[in-house]
């Protein structure tokens, strides 16, 4: 019998991974420039090589010219940074965030493995991280939307460190790679200087994953609030006009330092909706990304 993660992926890959294969192929700007990132040695210099990969340093002390020689890599390294805080386990039933989020991951795992890229991913969990190593494979989306699922039961009591989440992945991506962050950004510590340390070094992708939840105060007369990431509850009165105001306040407030963010980090950031069809975000983002890069 098939597993939920099996039933999910397999739903995925004829309504979205179908849609979206080789569009997204290509689509990311390549980290990769010139004749490849991995340094493996020197040799002497010959008439018609490149002398711009003349090691001069070197050239002075053994008195002959000597190049600097790469391998090229043409395969990509894709990290997905999963936040699995208390926060992402808001909105309706069987369309929250963390459903959204488990749905982004296969597509993704599978759109970017098809194409022979491996893909690995960090889970953060309020201070907890786990790791699956890159793979390529079906078998290999599916452990990683498993270990998802294994993480499911969220922790409330304090806020996730934005910074911590995003620094685990930098020290698990040793070589260069497209680092793609899914996260509802809800949560505390400096992530901006965390991120801006990550995007020079690599290629990064932010996919703020947002439900009706985190912008919308509904009018409904006395209600209980409760921080998704502490579990801390009061009860207001939604209907209070000031409170709405208030409310709507602190989303703009918190949107515009987001997206001020991202801005001096160098990160572009796509808003993902949990009521908007999955497969038409994603070529949004694709349609977004071709632009940024054309």
């Amino acid at each position: 019998m098939a597993t939920a993660p099996e039933k999910l992926l397999l739903r995925l890959e004829w309504k979205v991974v179908r849609r979206l294969d080789g569009r997204l192929q290509g689509a990311h700007r390549t980290t990769y420039r010139g004749t490849g990132i991995d340094f493996t040695g020197l040799r002497p210099y010959t008439e018609g090589d490149d002398a711009r990969h003349i090691d001069w340093n070197v050239t002075a002390r053994l008195d002959e010219p000597h190049l600097r020689v790469f391998t090229e890599d043409r395969e990509l390294t894709v990290w997905l940074v999963l936040d699995r805080s208390a926060s992402m386990g808001a909105g309706r039933p069987g369309r929250g965030k963390h459903d959204v989020l488990a749905e982004l991951t296969l597509v993704l795992t599978r759109l970017f493995g098809r194409g022979g890229n491996r893909v690995g991913a960090v889970l953060f969990d309020t201070g907890m991280v786990r790791v699956v190593p890159p793979g390529t494979s079906r078998r290999h989306a599916l452990r990683i939307a498993a270990e998802l699922q294994r993480t499911s039961g969220t922790r409330g009591g304090s806020t996730t460190d934005l910074a911590e989440m995003i620094d685990a992945a930098g020290r698990l991506a040793r070589r260069r790679a497209l680092v793609v962050v899914l996260s509802d950004f809800i949560g505390e510590g400096d992530w901006e200087c965390s991120l801006r340390r990550l995007a020079r070094r690599h290629e990064v992708v932010a996919l703020r994953i947002v439900d009706t939840a985190d912008d919308v105060l509904p009018e409904a007369g006395l209600i209980v609030v409760e921080d998704a990431e502490t579990g801390e509850q009061l009860v207001v009165d939604s209907a209070d006009p000031l409170l709405q105001v208030r409310f709507r306040a602190a989303v703009d407030a918190r949107d515009a330092r987001l997206t001020a963010g991202m801005r001096r980090a160098g990160v572009p950031v796509h808003r993902i909706d949990t009521d908007r069809d999955l497969g038409e975000a994603l070529v949004e983002v694709v349609a977004r990304t071709g632009k940024r890069t054309s």
